[in-house]
């Protein structure tokens, strides 16, 4: 049976923990010995997700101070699982919350599927999760470094919210950097599809779209075919990087819909957790809109995604030798 605290096959990661536990932790197996470890940049990562004093940010306080207990010797990897964790320093259970059935949230599923009684018990779909996925990404950013690839998100859209204490959406677009043509196992395992299936993994992920996405459903195959030259080289990219599932070396780009957070600071209607109809209003706690929070966790799970496969890529070659 899968493991679903488990992501990745060959670059892979497994974590633990919830939002109200004491710390995040996990474990980055496979990851090549021998890989200068960039302590200022994994946290300058994690910093990039973590809570700020701008308006839209949660008012939760977390450092985010990453300790690593095993896989790195004298500043590098040396090829055994990468163990580390996060401690959750600000930490709060709001009591007059625990037994409501929070719209949009994991509190009716969790329910239905785990017999969850409370909304502790549902700290494990909290986004607090994705910390250990920067990690993680950070780790795979260090080992794609070697071969000049990069990976960049930026906010391309976001919603409008004029009513005080309500949330809003968001639209993440990235671009990966000079990744080799050939990546990808069709037909079930193509490059986009691991990508597809990495983006809607993250909290809020509501939409997932590679190259033109859903615009080329209104073009014409005359307007959209990449046509190439002589050597090879691509007069245009509405493909996006990927043909047939496999990276054909042009810019991978794609975007992420989000949906708005669904912790509004409005009085809503709705139930506990046995069915009586109560009333919610979340409390300052949580962000108004994913970004640009998500930003990171975008790039750490292509990179994770990318690093999957070139470690595949490897094996593939030593295997042909």
């Amino acid at each position: 049976m899968q493991n679903n605290d488990t992501f990745g096959v060959l670059f892979r990661l497994t974590d633990s923990g919830d939002t109200h536990g004491p710390c995040m932790s996990g474990v980055i197996e496979n990851c090549p010995a021998g890989i200068v470890v960039d302590y200022e940049f994994i946290q300058s990562e994690l910093a990039r997700r973590a809570p700020s004093n701008e308006a839209n940010s949660t008012r939760r306080k977390e450092a985010d101070q990453v300790e690593f207990t095993s896989g790195i010797f004298q500043g590098k990897t040396n090829g055994e699982p990468i163990r580390f964790q996060i401690p959750n320093r600000d930490v709060k259970v709001d009591e007059a919350q625990q037994h409501v059935i929070k719209p949009s949230h994991a509190s009716f599923v969790y329910r239905q599927k785990y017999g969850a009684r409370s909304n502790e018990e549902c700290g494990r779909a909290s986004a607090r999760q994705t910390v250990c996925r920067v990690v993680a990404g950070a780790m795979a950013k260090l080992y794609l470094r070697q071969f000049g690839i990069t990976i960049q998100a930026e906010t391309a859209a976001m919603g409008q919210s004029e009513r005080t204490g309500d949330t809003f959406g968001a639209k993440v677009r990235c671009v990966i950097k000079n990744l080799p043509a050939g990546l990808g196992e069709p037909v079930y395992n193509k490059f986009s599809a691991r990508l597809a299936f990495a983006m809607m993994s993250i909290n809020a992920a509501k939409g997932f779209e590679i190259g033109e996405g859903f615009k080329a459903a209104t073009m014409c195959g005359s307007e959209y075919n990449d046509t190439q030259n002589s050597d090879f080289s691509f007069n245009s990219n509405h493909d996006g990087g990927v043909q047939a599932g496999i990276t054909n070396g042009q810019d991978v780009y794609f975007s992420v819909a989000f949906k708005p957070i669904p912790s509004i600071q409005i009085e809503q209607n709705t139930i506990d957790f046995e069915g009586n109809p109560v009333t919610y209003r979340a409390n300052e706690r949580n962000d108004r809109c994913v970004a640009p929070r998500v930003l990171p966790v975008v790039e750490a799970m292509a990179a994770m995604v990318v690093a999957d496969f070139m470690l595949l890529r490897e094996q593939e070659l030593k295997d042909f030798e």
